[in-house]
């Protein structure tokens, strides 16, 4: 999913919670539940568990919550119950969340022009949650703003709309007129591309892409949520305090693929938590769920007392180190070598939660994803798999490069399993001759600070779960040159890495795509080892995810897409 996230994972540092993650667990099923009815979801709504109050908890907020805008597991995962798109992805346990269904519109788009026209006939009946009815205007001025807000998508997701070159160069007098057609009277919407494009669908399922109303403001919405069509609207924000979504009044479940009907009447998220008063929450029935990871003494506990209640599912994600490649010592291809050769991967795997939570990470492209070649430039001896650091030939490299010595400062969020890893990295750069400084930033500021060059990012340790199921969506977003906007908080490409040779072989596997998807993910597995040759990131692991409930809590899914879904769980 998405987007980087700031998700600590619950580590299995205990037999115990070894033993039961793998019964409790699954990316296929629900888990346990004190409701003897609590099962994997039915097909249809089951009114007997409408109702009660969902309790939500994390140390941070995640930013703007604007859909448009954030990019970020913890607000990407509620908008799939309050923002609907064209298209959506079908919000179901498992592998079949991969799959794109029609969502605003009434079918799956009709595709002529070799693949650059797409026509779209919207539903009836749609009403925003300030009670105005949904109209083809508001999809049309949503694809404008887009480029009006600067999404950090724009450049990667969209530009292939026509027009969107012109939107790019001067966001605000953004039309796409020839790109994004709306026709009133037919109650339709055409898309124009300027090539095929077979990821397309993917795109307009994503936050991203969701229909606004038509007057909503054309900059960041910020702390001001906007009017939704889904089953919930936000009733209130303080990124300092909490948010507040409740039933949208004017929602009435067209497709329960799409946008199924909520069960709780209110989901309430409460920030400025402590990891350890988090724990004790969903312990005590307090909270019912919790973003982060809890503190490694809280562990033992939840592996014996509570084990039950742990969600256990593998990830298409991994966590990285960025280097910018546009600032000492990091502009310095052996510096930033030397950093991928010296980090111990199995050390960050023991800070994360341990083996069954992570695993070490050589490439961009994560295990079991499109285009991922099991290889390893930087483990010592050579091989497929990492095995060791070197930190010799770390040093040496250093010495080489002529950088002993620089200041590299170092921005990590402020969350535990974050800031171990960051002090880790820190006591690493300092071992190798550098003068290396730690900053731990709030989880609410630090993804869209280490974006903007302004801030004179150095190193960041970041993560990115996967937007949909393509290899574009790691390499294309995070390291093409469309993707880097100096001095933009939406520049996710963080490493500033802009390398027109990458970026040709990126393009070229992007139009085999369009007829050859194999051949394609066998062109991004080779500009994976391209990019890991010039190391603009250093991958760190591929992480697992626990989700840790209450006993309140039943009809637990997840989707592999968008992980946990918060509006299908039974609190009553």
């Amino acid at each position: 999913m998405s987007r980087t996230a700031r998700r600590g994972a619950l580590a299995a540092a205990t037999v115990a919670l070894t033993l039961t993650a793998a019964a409790c667990s699954s990316s296929s099923g629900s888990g346990p539940s004190s409701d003897p009815g609590a099962s994997s979801g039915s097909s249809a709504f089951q009114a007997q568990h409408k109702g009660g109050t969902l309790r939500l908890v994390a140390h941070a907020a995640a930013g703007s919550f604007d859909p448009q805008v954030n990019y970020t597991l913890q607000y990407w995962q509620l908008f799939q119950s309050m923002y609907d798109g064209l298209l959506a992805f079908k919000k179901v346990n498992g592998q079949e969340s991969f799959t794109v269904v029609p969502d605003l519109a009434t079918a799956m788009p009709k595709v002529t022009n070799a693949g650059k026209t797409y026509t779209f006939t919207l539903r009836k009946g749609v009403t925003f949650s300030n009670g105005k009815p949904l109209t083809t205007d508001d999809v049309v001025a949503s694809f404008q703003r887009i480029f009006k807000v600067s999404s950090p998508t724009a450049g990667t997701f969209y530009n292939g709309i026509v027009g969107a070159d012109a939107c790019l160069k001067t966001p605000a007098s953004c039309t796409l007129p020839q790109g994004v057609i709306g026709d009133a009277k037919a109650n339709t919407v055409t898309i124009n591309l300027t090539a095929a494009d077979p990821e397309f669908e993917y795109k307009l399922a994503v936050p991203h892409a969701v229909v606004v109303p038509k007057d909503s403001p054309t900059k960041d919405a910020g702390t001001k949520p906007l009017p939704s069509t889904g089953p919930y609207t936000a009733a209130s924000y303080d990124p300092n305090r909490a948010l507040k979504l409740v039933r949208n009044p004017h929602f009435k479940e067209w497709s329960r693929q799409a946008e199924p009907q909520g069960y709780p009447d209110v989901i309430d998220y409460a920030f400025g938590q402590t990891v350890e008063s988090e724990v004790t929450a969903v312990e005590n029935g307090q909270a019912d769920w919790m973003f982060d990871a809890p503190p490694a003494d809280r562990l033992n506990e939840i592996g014996t007392k509570y084990a039950s209640q742990a969600h256990v599912n593998p990830l298409t994600a991994f966590w990285y180190a960025t280097l910018n490649v546009n600032m000492a010592p990091f502009n310095n291809k052996l510096a930033r070598q030397a950093i991928n050769w010296a980090v111990d991967r199995s050390a960050v795997v023991r800070l994360y939660g341990g083996t069954n939570l992570a695993s070490p990470a050589c490439t961009v492209l994560p295990p079991g994803f499109p285009g991922h070649v099991e290889s390893c430039a930087y483990t010592k001896g050579g091989g497929t798999t990492w095995k060791a650091a070197d930190l010799a030939k770390a040093k040496e490299l250093v010495k080489q490069s002529g950088t002993a010595g620089q200041e590299v400062g170092i921005v990590v969020q402020d969350d535990d399993v974050n800031k171990s890893i960051g002090q880790y990295l820190q006591s690493l750069l300092t071992q190798l001759g550098y003068k290396a400084t730690l900053k731990p930033l709030s989880g609410n500021i630090q993804f869209t600070y280490i974006q903007n060059t302004k801030n004179k990012v150095q190193l960041a340790l970041t993560s990115w779960y996967q937007d949909y199921p393509a290899a574009s969506d790691f390499l294309n977003v995070l390291l093409s040159c469309a993707s880097y906007h100096p001095g933009s908080d939406s520049s996710i490409n963080i490493s500033g890495f802009c390398d027109k040779g990458v970026d040709a072989k990126m393009q070229a596997a992007l139009k085999t795509s369009q007829t050859d998807k194999a051949s394609a993910d066998k062109q991004w597995g080779a500009v994976d080892q391209t990019v890991m040759g010039q190391s603009p990131v250093v991958p760190l692991i591929n992480p697992k995810l626990i989700d840790f409930t209450s006993t309140r809590v039943g009809n637990y899914q997840f989707s592999k897409q968008f992980y946990m879904l918060v509006g299908q769980l039974w609190v009553k």
